[in-house]
């Protein structure tokens, strides 16, 4: 099974990007072959480099808009995204490229190797915070002290876990005999936690396992989901991953199952609604709240997604801008700031309004008014934490 993600045609938005002098970098609200740079009504010399190995999901695009027609318009800066990144090596050279070109920091999505960027950006003197994720606990402890590491803000790996306990146990609840499910790119950490979750929630065991530390490192060693090896009163009759070649004839064997309910760990509402829908396939997926995914779950068979806000990467960016402006900073103990997030969870049409409608628009939830409140000379962690805690 093919694990690297195909790029999907036809999607303008999301289309391959190129710079002439950034090789490998998109450039803030361009299309395929656009060479210049999102103006701003307030310039600044301010710039971004983002970091994605996501350039089509609903979440992905999500945290862009965000980023490119809003904070880009309140703030003055200049994002720009790179392409698809497939692997440490091209993570490094987008670091490397964007420092060339005089970026002051760069937000990563991307995770093919997270040590790596840090490590690049401190020899290219370029600042650096992760949104929407967080590296593993041991990789945490031995670059926490860096000093152009500034911090993480998204959901942690036991947020993750969590997040799959919940949505198995939806499921289970409704009494379904029946799954198939997709662990989208396993080997990312939060996929695979995320699906160890699942399996939890769904009280299922795996390689005769059901403690979390032991079902994820098994599904970490076998790189995926052997269905072979899973075991409990639920039968798992599909297991698919990744996005290539194979995936059209694997989700239509998963359909051709006939499962009780198709559970995702992300990406589904992007790959597979439309062939879900019309089998009429109860679904569900860890995504974000976007226009797409309302649409699934008001008229579609979308019945649970988990999702972030698509402005909850604000408080990354008030890392890196507060950075710039000669304000790193730290926590109590002089490391890089540390604070997971939380998903929230639409089980159906009211639900998801209630979040989609709150954070969409001109004014989202981390508007510039609340992002002031952390971006200063004055600014310390605890505000930070503070004001991501009551979100």
């Amino acid at each position: 099974m093919k694990l690297k993600m195909k790029k999907l045609a036809g999607l303008g938005l999301v289309a391959a990007m190129s710079l002439s002098t950034l090789a490998g970098c998109g450039n803030s609200g361009n299309a395929a072959g656009d060479t210049s740079a999102k103006e701003s009504k307030k310039q600044s010399d301010v710039k971004i480099g983002v970091l994605v190995q996501d350039v089509s999901g609903e979440e992905a695009l999500g945290f862009r808009a965000y980023y490119e027609d809003y904070i880009a318009d309140q703030y003055g800066v200049t994002f720009t995204y790179t392409d698809e990144l497939t692997d440490a090596a091209s993570e490094k050279s987008a670091i490397e490229k964007f420092a060339s070109q005089g970026y002051q920091g760069v937000i990563s999505f991307s995770s093919n190797d997270r040590a790596l960027q840090i490590e690049t950006c401190e020899s290219n003197q370029i600042y650096y915070a992760v949104a929407a994720g967080m590296l593993d606990d041991d990789q945490y402890e031995q670059y926490k002290g860096n000093e152009y590491f500034l911090g993480q803000v998204g959901p942690s790996m036991e947020t993750e876990y969590q997040a799959g306990v919940d949505m198995g146990k939806f499921f289970a609840d409704k009494g379904i005999k029946t799954v198939a499910m997709y662990g989208a790119f396993i080997p990312n950490p939060m996929h695979v936690y995320r699906v160890a979750g699942v399996l939890s929630g769904l009280g299922l065991s795996y390689d005769g396992s059901t403690d979390e530390a032991e079902v994820v490192g098994k599904i970490f060693a076998d790189q995926g989901v052997d269905p072979s090896k899973v075991s409990g009163d639920i039968e798992m009759v599909a297991y698919l991953q990744g996005y290539g070649d194979t995936t059209t004839d694997e989700i239509n064997a998963a359909i051709q199952a006939a499962p009780d309910a198709f559970i995702s760990v992300g990406m589904a509402t992007t790959f597979f609604t439309q062939q879900l829908n019309a089998a009429g396939i109860e679904f569900s997926d860890i995504d974000s709240f976007t226009k797409s995914n309302g649409e699934a779950i008001t008229s579609g068979k979308l019945v649970y997604l988990a999702g972030k806000y698509s402005s909850s990467v604000g408080p990354a960016f008030a890392l890196i801008m507060n950075a710039i402006n000669g304000n790193v900073v730290r926590d109590a103990d002089g490391n890089a700031v540390s604070i997971s997030q939380n998903y929230q969870v639409a089980t159906d049409e009211a639900t998801f309004d209630e979040f989609y409608k709150t954070d969409n628009g001109d004014n989202p939830i981390y508007n510039k008014e609340t992002l002031d409140k952390i971006i200063g000379d004055s600014v310390t962690c605890d505000d930070i934490t503070k004001l991501v805690e009551s979100k």
